[in-house]
């Protein structure tokens, strides 16, 4: 068991904090407002949420901001950062912009790279980035897990995180490296796309789909197109 502080309590932040009580682990969910904190904690009903302030939160062994980089983010933790130094630190942010169809950051970064520069004592893992916060309340999609792509530099870090939410009912993809972060957060800006095109918007999410192959394995037209 460990204990996870979430900085935030917005739509994301009350969700992980349940996901993870609920994967056996201890969560201080954090606000400018512990008045807050408290409401939403007594809300969510589960004893291993506790409410806290961000100094309290970022006291944990793992940390998770869930803010926006919009919205000051970085400048927000940079009095606690302290506190970030060896640590795991989880990012499920997406750089959107205020209206949600651009990002504020160019394609040659990403949101976790922009919080490793910053913290580069932590060790980052980023993850949920291609999460919409809906799915959180129905995870299962015609009773399959979709899938959480997981990205870092860090292989320990990487399997810290994974034991921290096994048990969970998401499947969970190692993606990589961190800059991979890059591709996950544009691919949930896509999916924004035809999400809200489709009519599924916030309720839908990622699968990777396929089986162990070989390749050339069942190809019937090798053998058509083969150059003598």
């Amino acid at each position: 068991m460990s204990t996870i502080g979430i900085l935030g309590t917005g739509r994301m932040a009350v969700r992980l904090a349940r996901l993870f009580a609920a994967a056996g682990q201890q969560v201080i969910l954090g606000s400018r407002s512990p008045e807050r904190a408290a409401s939403i904690a007594r809300g969510l009903g589960h004893a291993a949420i506790r409410a806290g302030t961000y100094a309290e939160a970022a006291a944990a062994p793992v940390l998770l901001p869930a803010m926006f980089l919009r919205d000051g983010m970085l400048e927000t933790l940079a009095p606690l950062r302290a506190q970030f130094d060896g640590k795991l630190l989880i990012d499920i942010t997406n750089p959107f912009n205020d209206r949600y169809d651009d990002f504020i950051l160019p394609w040659d970064t990403s949101g976790a790279e922009q919080i490793q520069q910053t913290f580069p004592r932590s060790r980052i893992v980023g993850a949920f980035k291609n999460v919409w916060w809906e799915v959180f309340d129905q995870p299962l999609f015609d009773g399959a897990p979709s899938d959480v792509f997981v990205v870092s530099d860090d292989a320990a870090a990487k399997q810290e995180f994974l034991s921290l939410v096994a048990g969970s009912p998401f499947r969970y993809i190692d993606a990589g490296k961190l800059a991979n972060a890059r591709f996950v957060e544009r691919m949930t800006l896509f999916s924004a796309e035809l999400g809200q095109r489709q009519g599924y918007f916030p309720r839908m999410n990622w699968r990777l789909l396929g089986e162990k192959w070989r390749p050339g394995q069942a190809d019937r037209v090798a053998h058509l197109i083969a150059r003598s």
